[in-house]
């Protein structure tokens, strides 16, 4: 992990795992990690992808630093509704009813607010298919509680992976954290990324 000069320190405004594993690929190990607390309803009408940036740009802006402050948020989308983070099995069984078969977007917003309160923002969207699932499928996937607290009801790194028929885009967006766009804010804000 490369050590950032003691001016370029970066706060990672998720209590994500899986944000903190994508962005050590790059090389970054944040200074802390401070969640963001704010309101993730949509707005009446909002569009999926207006919605993910907005929610990303609320999150680096709510959390409290004199350092460069990462914020990310994921949204699943089929056609303009947005599907919701499954808190319980039946929410997840009728987002994966209404996915099966066929495409949903997963759009992936991150936020980079500076020391001197600049922010700079990216917006990934990726194209996913699942295969026609079955009852079987969806109540064995249901089983592995991966699904929970997750945008859509499902985690692609887990056993869901095995369902998706193809996508097309940025994997790591689908997970949490497009590293693509990640290390070209992060270098644009002259973090040192090899």
């Amino acid at each position: 992990m490369s050590a950032l000069p003691s001016d370029m320190r970066l706060v990672l405004a998720s209590a994500s795992p899986r944000r903190r594993e994508l962005i050590a690929r790059l090389g970054i190990e944040p200074h802390t990690v401070q969640p963001a607390e704010i309101d993730e309803t949509p707005h009446k009408g909002e569009l999926p992808r207006d919605y993910a940036v907005r929610m990303a740009r609320e999150k680096a802006l709510a959390v409290t630093s004199q350092d460069h402050v990462l914020a990310g948020d994921t949204v699943v989308a089929v056609g303009r509704r947005i599907l919701p983070k499954a808190e319980d099995e039946a929410t997840a069984r009728r987002c994966l009813e209404l996915m099966s078969g066929r495409r949903h977007r997963v759009l992936s917003a991150i936020a980079l607010r500076a020391p001197d309160g600049t922010l700079r923002e990216r917006l990934n969207e990726t194209v996913v298919r699942f295969k026609r699932l079955s009852e079987q499928e969806i109540d064995a996937y249901l089983a592995t509680g991966d699904w929970h607290g997750k945008a859509g009801g499902y985690a692609i790194q887990g056993a869901a992976e095995g369902l998706i028929q193809w996508i097309q885009g940025s994997h790591s967006g689908v997970v949490g954290l497009p590293l693509y766009e990640t290390r070209a804010l992060l270098k644009a804000a002259g973090f040192s990324i090899g």
